[in-house]
C-alpha cells in the first residue's frame, strides 16, 4: 500500500495518523500513515530516505517547516510565500514539491464550518513567527477589510508587513497598544500561545461581537480560549478545526479526494476529552 506519514521532533503527540487513516477508510484509498521522528540534523536524510524507499508524501510539523520549504524544489503559492512547508509531495519528474494548508485549513474551519465568512471583518492577529506567516497568504484572500499584527518585538511583525505589502495593507502594533481596538476576530499565533501561556491583552478587545480562535489545542481548552470565554467572546475556538482542515487539504493533493471532515472532527474531539 502507498506509505505516508507525519515527521517531526518530537512527534509522537501527533494526531496526524489518526486523522488520515480515518480519511482513508471514509474514501476507501488503500494508504498507511505513520509517524516519524528525526532531528534537525537528520531531516533532510530521513525525507529524502523515505521517498527513495517508496513513500508518497510527508506532512511537516515542527521544528521542520522552515527547513522542509528550503529543501523542496518546487513550492505551491501558498507555501512559497508563508516561508514554510508542511506537506511534502513527489512530482511527476521526481523532484520534491512542497505546499502548506494551515491557511486553508483555518480559513475552511471558519467559514465552512462555523460558517464565518471573514470578508470585510476587522482581524487582529496576536504573534508574528512562522505560523502567523504561515496563515497570512490564505487570509489575505479571506478579504477582511483590516488585518492588524500585534506582537512584543513590533519589528518582527513589521517584516511581515512588509513580506505581505503587495498583496494587503496589514497594520502593525505592540501589545501594548490594543486598547482602542474592537476586532471581529482574534487570531492567537503567538509563541506564547505554544507554550500554553496568554499574552498581557486588554479586556476592551472583546465585545459582544468579537470570535476569538487559538491555532493550537489543548485538552480542556487553550488558556487563550478560557480567557476569551471569560471575557464573553461570541466563539472561543481551538485549532482541532484547522488541524482536520489542513490535513484533508493534504489528503486531496496526495490522493486528489477530498474527504469529508465533520464525522473526523467529531471523533478527534472525542478522543483528545480524554485524552
Amino acid at each position: 500500500m502507498d506509505r505516508y506519514a507525519v515527521i517531526g521532533y518530537p512527534v509522537a503527540h501527533s494526531k496526524s495518523p489518526f486523522i488520515h487513516e480515518m480519511f482513508a477508510e471514509q474514501t476507501q484509498q488503500a494508504l498507511t500513515y505513520s509517524k516519524v521522528e528525526a532531528s534537525p540534523e537528520d531531516f533532510c536524510s530521513v525525507v529524502e530516505g523515505f521517498f527513495a524507499d517508496g513513500g508518497k508524501g510527508l506532512n511537516v510539523t515542527v521544528p521542520h517547516k522552515e527547513r522542509a520549504w528550503e529543501m523542496v524544489a518546487v513550492r505551491t503559492a501558498n507555501a512559497d510565500k508563508a516561508g514554510a512547508v508542511n506537506t511534502l509531495f513527489l512530482l511527476d519528474d521526481g523532484l520534491l514539491g512542497g505546499d502548506n494548508t494551515d491557511g486553508v485549513g483555518l480559513v475552511r474551519d471558519i467559514e465552512q464550518n462555523h460558517q464565518r465568512p471573514l470578508k470585510d471583518k476587522t482581524v487582529l492577529i496576536l504573534g508574528a513567527g512562522g505560523a502567523v506567516r504561515g496563515l497570512l497568504p490564505r487570509l489575505i484572500q479571506a478579504a477582511p477589510a483590516r488585518i492588524v499584527i500585534a506582537n512584543r518585538t513590533v519589528a518582527r511583525a513589521e517584516a511581515l508587513q512588509q513580506l505581505f505589502a503587495d498583496e494587503a495593507a496589514i497594520e502593525v502594533r505592540a501589545n501594548n497598544n490594543l486598547a482602542d481596538l474592537r476586532p471581529d476576530w482574534i487570531i492567537n499565533g503567538s509563541s506564547a500561545g505554544l507554550q500554553g501561556e496568554m499574552p498581557d491583552l486588554p479586556a476592551s478587545l472583546v465585545t459582544d461581537n468579537t470570535s476569538c480562535y487559538d491555532m493550537v489545542y489543548a485538552p480542556g481548552g487553550t488558556v487563550f480560549q478560557h480567557w476569551a470565554q471569560k471575557h464573553g467572546a461570541v466563539l472561543a475556538l481551538d485549532g482541532t478545526g484547522m488541524l482536520v482542515e489542513q490535513a484533508a487539504e493534504s489528503f486531496f493533493r496526495w490522493r486528489g479526494v477530498r474527504p469529508d471532515t465533520a464525522p473526523v472532527l467529531e471523533a478527534l474531539r472525542r478522543l483528545l476529552s480524554v485524552g
